[in-house]
């Protein structure tokens, strides 16, 4: 029904045109390989995977996407922007999204036959998210209840192995400015096709609950891929390779199968 729902208002109120900014690399990729398409978190850009995850992936001979989200963009002006750049890509597309990206990705699934989804410490469940943000991080959390900026800590996102000075690089580029619909959202719909779905995240998150990360996995069918003692930003951790590698492993398996 969500789903109806979300093409109805497309339809009567479309999404005006406006120019997306894509980072890409597809040099001497593998044509057989089908594209990935990251889709960042609240208050970051394409650059969250740019540095890491994308020449990983391009390494492994995936053709590699990033999608920047449109400043101030509601839900549904996000998934309709992940459906249009996966619908414009040369072969059936894998989604993958990061915090509340991920929420982005899941209702794509249910407008977008995805080849495969993963779904990286998902923000899905609004109120433990934003319980989990009070307790971590009152002072930088209660603006944005007011329609303030979030001011997301270090301890939030990254481990305590990351240098203070990268951490404090990385946090002058994040403009966290969250809507009310992060908490208030619908249920996803239901996948298209029935693409596999793998859940990743760390049980030291102290943006996303362990619990939150469970019932996620449990909902896709799955249980969970764990990497203990990263923060919430896994694609900008000092471990920010051992997550990649390990869903681009996935994806190998599930694609052969």
């Amino acid at each position: 029904m969500k789903s109806d729902l979300l093409r109805f208002a497309d339809w009567t109120d479309p999404v005006p045109p406006a120019e997306r900014e894509v980072v890409s690399i597809t040099e001497e990729t593998d044509a057989a390989r089908p594209p990935l398409l990251f889709v960042p978190g609240l208050g970051h850009g394409a650059w969250a995977f740019a540095e890491h995850w994308l020449p990983a992936a391009a390494a492994r001979g995936f053709a590699a996407h990033a999608l920047t989200p449109r400043p101030g963009s509601d839900l549904r002006v996000q998934v309709h922007d992940v459906v249009q750049v996966a619908a414009s890509l040369p072969r059936q597309t894998v989604l993958i999204g990061h915090g509340a990206g991920a929420l982005v990705v899941a209702y794509a699934m249910g407008r977008y036959p995805a080849k495969a989804a993963v779904l990286a410490a998902p923000v899905m469940d609004g109120w433990p998210t934003l319980g989990a943000a009070l307790r971590a991080n009152p002072f930088g959390t209660l603006p944005a209840m007011v329609g303030g900026r979030l001011r997301l800590s270090r301890k939030q996102l990254f481990s305590p192995e990351l240098p203070e000075e990268r951490a404090r690089e990385l946090l002058g580029r994040i403009d966290a400015r969250p809507r009310r619909e992060l908490v208030t959202h619908d249920p996803a719909p239901r996948p298209v096709g029935g693409p596999p779905v793998l859940v990743v995240g760390s049980p030291d998150d102290r943006v996303v609950p362990r619990t939150s990360l469970d019932r996620t996995a449990t909902r896709y069918g799955g249980a969970p891929l764990l990497f203990p003692g990263m923060g919430h930003d896994l694609m900008l951790d000092v471990a920010w390779a051992e997550p990649i590698e390990a869903v681009l492993d996935w994806l190998g398996k599930e694609l052969k199968s």
